[in-house]
């Protein structure tokens, strides 16, 4: 069934699974706002997809103000998907290094989700869809899988605390997944194969695998979905 046109934000939607997530919705003839960082990058993106761009870095508070009073009086989709493992950018150090290291994960992957979802909350009329990551399961992700885990709990919060307006609250965690910056260029094919090899369906994933499923969790099948961490990744981690 066809869904009237609806108002999409969807942050760091120029690469990946953000772009992947926001062509998807276009698909449907849905309104798109993308933001992200890179001007030039956010700005050919969107002229390409037929999207509007913000320039927005989701982890400053005056830029997410900035954002929230560019946009329309309703917002029906959030997906907060703006993020990254900031340790692939960082060096190691001493414990103030550390420190630092531990913060810009947390900024990137939580505080960017908790200053966007507040901002729009009120405006908020459908769904929000948060990006966790198969990380976020593991021991030994780090600061990193910490974070994520850490935003799947928050994301229950925030399914309490709109869910009696209507509005769900999920994340989608994906496993690894082909055609994204997420390893910046530094994915030797050894670790790409054992990756490969940990899934049960013997593919690398898809962004549009991720995007779909970002997509269905928006629509009114999954209106009684909320408070979830769905896990999309080929079965390289399963149901416990």
């Amino acid at each position: 069934m066809r869904i009237e046109m609806r108002t999409i934000v969807v942050t760091g939607g120029a690469v990946g699974i953000g772009r992947a997530t926001a062509e998807r919705f276009r698909a449907d003839g849905d309104a798109v706002v993308i933001t992200g960082r890179r001007e030039e990058l956010l700005v050919k993106a969107a002229a390409e997809m037929g999207a509007t761009p913000v320039v927005c870095d989701a982890t400053d508070p005056e830029q997410v103000e900035r954002l929230v009073r560019e946009l329309p009086e309703r917002v029906d989709v959030l997906v907060n998907n703006a993020g990254g493992n900031a340790d692939l950018d960082r060096p190691d150090g001493d414990l103030r290094q550390l420190k630092a290291n531990w913060i810009a994960n947390l900024e990137a992957n939580l505080i960017s989700a908790v200053l966007t979802t507040t901002g729009l909350a009120p405006r908020l009329t459908t769904a929000v869809v948060h990006l966790g990551s198969i990380a976020g399961a593991r021991s030994g992700s780090g600061s990193y899988g910490a974070s994520k885990a850490a935003l799947g709990l928050w994301s229950a919060d925030v399914a309490a605390e709109l869910g009696p307006r209507g509005i769900t609250s999920n994340v989608v965690a994906p496993g690894f997944t082909a055609e994204t910056e997420f390893f910046r260029g530094k994915l030797s094919d050894e670790r790409r194969q054992m990756l490969l090899a940990a899934t049960l369906t013997k593919r690398e994933g898809q962004v549009g695998d991720i995007a779909d499923t970002i997509h269905f969790l928006t629509t009114p099948a999954a209106r009684h979905i909320t408070g979830q961490l769905l896990h999309v990744n080929g079965g390289a981690h399963t149901t416990r």
